[in-house]
């Protein structure tokens, strides 16, 4: 695996962004599929909600080069190749999805890809994007769905003796059922399944461990026993298959909605006000570095 595929800082779990970008992800036609289905117009504030590595985020400006662009994520490797890749196209956010927003003038358009099944309370989640979105905005987001990784976590399971599920793989029923709660009008809101098969032993496992075992591989306080950790999850593995299953949404803020109940309730759970500070209007011809948020 050539090292540590994450590491930590300050207490904040990070990404190796350099070897994630290397890998033959799915991702990236999830962020096709997203990016499909917005519907900008020129001057659009847009959110990307766990933008990565910026990927998806070069995409929709492809698309729609006259967006205000926010690039948002809570790890600092991924804004900083985020940043690399797409300069002073967007502005930057370092922030935890799921825990109230600092107060920003309200998104258009919000997107996400491959996010939000890191976020453990969905309920926080959805209110805390909605408090941010003006009336009408749209919500497109992909993430892992209900039964998304059985053959992983299965593997994991043999090797820990453990059944344990770091991820928020909902599914369809609930999902609507909270972004109603939230102050969203779902419009489409599926299972998909995707799979990916990955022959090559050694691409397996850097695989795995860059994109899915970082929750295990951090508590490990040395190289070898990580490595040797993510090999034996491979060898347990009933097939060398990566069973995605993708949840898919398409929502509208409602033009009606009082989201502030749901959002204090999901700030007093994580100890926060619905308080921010401030940020400037993002603008592509002005951009400022934006201070870290935890």
């Amino acid at each position: 695996m050539g090292g540590a595929s994450l590491t930590t800082r300050d207490n904040v779990f990070d990404w190796d962004a350099a070897s994630y970008d290397t890998l033959p992800l799915p991702h990236e036609e999830w962020g096709r599929r997203v990016v499909d289905q917005l519907d900008l117009e020129p001057g659009d504030r847009v959110l990307d909600a766990g933008c990565g590595t910026g990927r998806d985020a070069a995409l929709v400006l492809e698309r729609h080069p006259d967006i205000h662009l926010t690039c948002l994520d809570a790890s600092p490797s991924m804004l900083a190749a985020a940043r690399d890749r797409l300069g002073e196209r967007a502005a930057y956010l370092q922030a935890t999805l799921g825990m109230p927003l600092p107060a920003v003038p309200p998104f258009d358009a919000v997107m996400s890809v491959a996010a939000f099944h890191w976020v453990p309370d969905h309920v926080a989640l959805f209110a805390t994007l909605a408090e941010a979105m003006r009336p009408g905005a749209q919500l497109v987001s992909d993430c892992g769905g209900s039964g998304q990784l059985r053959i992983v976590n299965a593997a994991i399971a043999d090797v820990t003796g453990q059944e344990v599920d770091p991820w928020e793989f909902a599914d369809a029923t609930t999902t609507r059922s909270r972004l109603v709660r939230a102050g969203f009008e779902p419009q489409r809101v599926e299972l998909r399944p995707d799979l990916l098969r990955l022959d090559d032993p050694a691409l397996l496992e850097r695989y795995l461990a860059t994109v899915i075992l970082g929750g295990y591989l951090r508590g490990m306080p040395s190289t070898a026993e990580q490595v040797r950790f993510v090999r034996e999850v491979r060898l347990a593995m009933a097939e060398p298959v990566i069973d995605y299953i993708r949840l898919e949404v398409v929502a509208r803020r409602a033009m009606r909605h009082q989201t502030r109940a749901t959002l204090a309730d999901a700030a007093a759970r994580f100890g926060h006000t619905t308080g921010g500070v401030d940020l400037p209007t993002p603008r592509r011809d002005d951009v400022a570095d934006v201070p870290t948020f935890s």
